[in-house]
C-alpha cells in the first residue's frame, strides 16, 4: 500500500536522529517525508541536556511550532520593536507553546543544573530546515523565498 494511503504509527523508540542537528541539542524526526511520506509538515522531538544552550539558529521557511514536555527551556532571541535591539528571553513549562516564524534566529537553552528539557516541535515544511548561525540578529523585513 502507497504510504500516502494508510495511517502510520511511529514508535518512540523509533524516532530518527538523522535529522538537521544545532549545535547544543538533538533533534529526532517522528513525522518527516522519509518515514512517513508526508509532503507538507516535519514533526519530532528535541532534548537540550541540562546546563546546555543550543546554537543560534534560524528554520528557514518553515513555520515552527513547539510544546514543552519536559524541563524548563528558555527561548532567546532579538527584538528592536523599542528602537534597540534587546535579548528578549522566554521563559517555559511543561504544557507551554512557542510559535517561531520564518527566518526568525533564535537559540533554546536548558538553564536547570539536573534536568534535560524536551520538547516537541512541527514545522511548516515537510523537512526540518536548519540555519546555524554565528550570532542573533533582528529580523528586519522577512526575506523573500531562498532566502536564508
Amino acid at each position: 500500500m502507497p504510504l500516502r494511503a494508510r495511517l502510520h504509527h511511529v514508535r518512540a523508540d523509533a524516532l530518527d536522529g538523522d535529522t538537521a542537528q544545532t549545535g547544543g541539542m538533538r533533534r529526532f524526526a517522528a513525522i518527516s517525508g522519509g518515514s512517513v511520506g508526508s509532503e507538507r509538515i516535519w514533526m519530532g522531538q528535541t532534548h537540550v541536556a541540562p546546563e546546555t544552550a543550543s546554537s543560534n539558529h534560524h528554520h528557514g521557511e518553515s513555520e515552527t511550532a513547539i510544546h514543552v514536555v519536559k524541563g524548563h527551556p528558555e527561548f532567546v532571541f532579538l527584538d528592536n520593536s523599542g528602537g534597540t535591539a534587546e535579548e528578549v528571553r522566554i521563559r517555559t513549562s511543561p504544557g507551554d507553546y512557542i510559535f517561531v516564524p520564518p527566518y526568525v534566529p533564535h537559540r533554546e537553552e536548558n538553564p536547570s543544573p539536573d534536568d534535560e528539557a524536551v520538547v516537541v516541535i512541527a514545522r511548516s515544511t515537510q523537512e526540518a530546515i536548519v540555519v546555524n548561525l554565528p550570532e542573533l540578529y533582528v529580523l528586519r523585513d522577512a526575506p523573500g523565498p531562498g532566502a536564508g
